[in-house]
């Protein structure tokens, strides 16, 4: 038993001393490789290309998917980034015209509260089919709203009420072509005084209609010779017993005699916009005409008095 033992042992002692000379031998810089290790080097390097090659493949194919699987999640982030940048901005632009709107009609209201009343509205419905006639407001009966009141908005007068009901009313526009009731206007003309400074005539006329094509309103019935120029304001004269006076209406954009060469013709371009009719203002004049034809002034309605039990 001894015997065996020792000649493990020594087998032992011997591959331990051939393992560390070959490591020692092999571990050395040497100019050429024995053909031992030549030859294991080779056969591992062409089994390993082997293997290589289709692991390369593979690891490059999943690669390449989960690249365009990150380009696809990341182009889709992208999308859904811009898209509610798009609505963001849209959102911004609206509230900003919608904030300069505003202001600007508070502005007219102050600048006209001191003459007339004013009732701010919003437009509620505008029907394409009659898009150039009329519009729907949420003001009416309760509000105050009465027919026949101007309608502006913070840069002009748009029309008339032509219908009342309790809550809303109906806007007759000065560009509607069933349009019937004439506005009586003025022509603002800058004159020189004796003294040489200036003043404004005023030259009378009538808005008759509105030209589709040229998107102009007509103002007849002008006096023959009366000098009229470009850009020369035109505002509501109040004559009419509607419409209160000094409402801006338009500018002047030419002249032309009418059809017998008795009168002028004046084509008005209409301050207001009428593609943005958001928020108008209705105006109560504070007279209206009796039927001697005398002015009266406007009497604020009252509420009616409680009818007390017993």
């Amino acid at each position: 038993m001894s015997f065996f033992g020792n000649k493990r042992l020594i087998i032992v002692l011997v591959g331990l001393v051939l393992l560390i000379t070959i490591v020692g031998f092999t571990s050395r810089e040497r100019s050429k490789l024995s053909w031992p290790e030549m030859f294991l080097k080779d056969t591992f390097s062409v089994v390993q290309g082997i293997f290589y090659r289709p692991a390369q493949a593979v690891s490059g194919f999943f690669q390449g998917v989960g690249d365009a699987y990150n380009v696809y999640e990341e182009n889709r982030t992208l999308k859904a980034s811009l898209d509610q940048y798009t609505r963001t901005t849209a959102e911004i632009h609206e509230l900003k015209a919608e904030n300069d709107r505003l202001r600007e009609l508070l502005n007219t209201r102050d600048s006209l509260v001191k003459s007339f009343q004013l009732r701010v509205a919003e437009t509620v419905a505008r029907n394409p089919d009659t898009w150039n006639n009329t519009i729907t407001i949420d003001k009416g009966l309760k509000q105050g709203i009465k027919k026949d009141m101007a309608v502006m908005t913070a840069k002009g007068l748009i029309g008339r009420i032509q219908s009342v009901s309790n809550f809303s009313s109906t806007v007759e526009l000065l560009t509607s072509y069933e349009r019937r009731n004439h506005i009586s206007a003025y022509i603002q003309v800058k004159v020189p005084t004796a003294n040489g400074g200036t003043t404004y005539q005023n030259i009378s006329g009538v808005i008759e209609e509105y030209n589709a094509q040229e998107r102009l309103l007509v103002m007849r019935k002008i006096a023959w010779g009366q000098k009229i120029e470009a850009n020369q304001q035109v505002v509501s004269s109040g004559l009419g017993g509607v419409i209160p006076p000094n409402l801006p209406i338009g500018y002047v954009v030419r002249t032309e005699p009418d059809d017998y060469g008795l009168t002028q013709t004046a084509y008005i371009q209409p301050s207001a916009d009428f593609s943005q009719l958001n928020e108008v203002m209705v105006v109560e004049r504070d007279f209206t005409f009796s039927p001697s034809g005398e002015m009266v002034p406007t009497q604020p309605e009252q509420p009616p008095a409680s009818q007390g039990g017993k």
